[in-house]
C-alpha cells in the first residue's frame, strides 16, 4: 500500500536567513525583504531582534507553556512582540509596518500569556504596512523608539508621521 504524500501548504515569509553566515543565534539585522520580529523586553529597558519570533522561538518564548488569560500568571514579566516590516520609497528605505503584541513570561514556573491570533493578526498588519502601537505603555515605546532611530536613524526619519506620533503619545 502507497503511503500518501502530505499535502504541504508551505509559505515562506522570510526570503533569506537574516543570521545565515554569522553563527550568532536568533540574532538578525532588520532587511529589506522581511518582516522583522523585535522583542522588548519591558523590566531591562531593551529591545533585541530575535528571528525564532516568526515560528513562536524566541529565547523569550523557548520553554513557556502560553496560557490563555495574564491572571493565571500573576507574576511574569512585560514583554512586546514588535513586528517590523522595511519597505522602500524614493528617499530610501523606511519603517513601513509596526505593529505591537503584548506578551508576558514568568520563567520560574515556566508559564506565559499571549494570544497567538493576535500574533499572527499584528504580522500581517505590520507586512501590509500598519501601524499599531498606540496601546502600548509609555516606557516601552521609548524604548521602541530608541531601539528603531539607533538602527537607522534615515529610516526613522523617512517613516510615516503615524509612527512617529503614535510613539510620542
Amino acid at each position: 500500500m502507497e503511503e500518501k504524500k502530505k499535502k504541504s501548504i508551505g509559505f515562506n515569509i522570510i526570503k533569506s536567513d537574516p543570521t545565515e553566515g554569522h553563527g550568532g543565534f536568533g540574532v538578525g539585522a532588520l532587511t529589506l525583504d522581511n518582516v522583522s520580529p523585535v522583542i522588548i523586553d519591558v523590566d531591562a529597558g531593551e529591545a533585541i531582534i530575535d528571528v525564532g519570533a516568526m515560528h513562536a522561538r524566541s529565547v523569550v518564548e523557548k520553554g513557556i507553556k502560553f496560557l490563555k488569560t495574564k491572571e493565571e500568571v500573576p507574576n511574569a514579566k512585560p514583554y512586546w512582540l514588535v513586528w517590523v516590516t522595511i519597505d522602500r520609497k524614493q528617499e530610501g528605505p523606511y519603517y513601513a509596518g509596526v505593529t505591537a503584541c503584548e506578551m508576558t513570561v514568568d520563567r520560574e514556573i515556566r508559564r506565559g500569556y499571549k494570544s497567538l491570533p493576535e500574533h499572527v493578526n499584528r504580522m500581517d498588519k505590520s507586512i501590509k504596512r500598519q501601524i499599531i502601537v498606540d496601546h502600548m505603555d509609555s516606557r516601552s515605546k521609548g524604548i521602541l523608539t530608541d531601539f528603531l532611530k539607533n538602527h537607522d536613524a534615515g529610516m526613522w526619519e523617512r517613516s510615516e508621521e503615524k509612527l512617529k506620533t503614535d510613539l510620542q503619545g
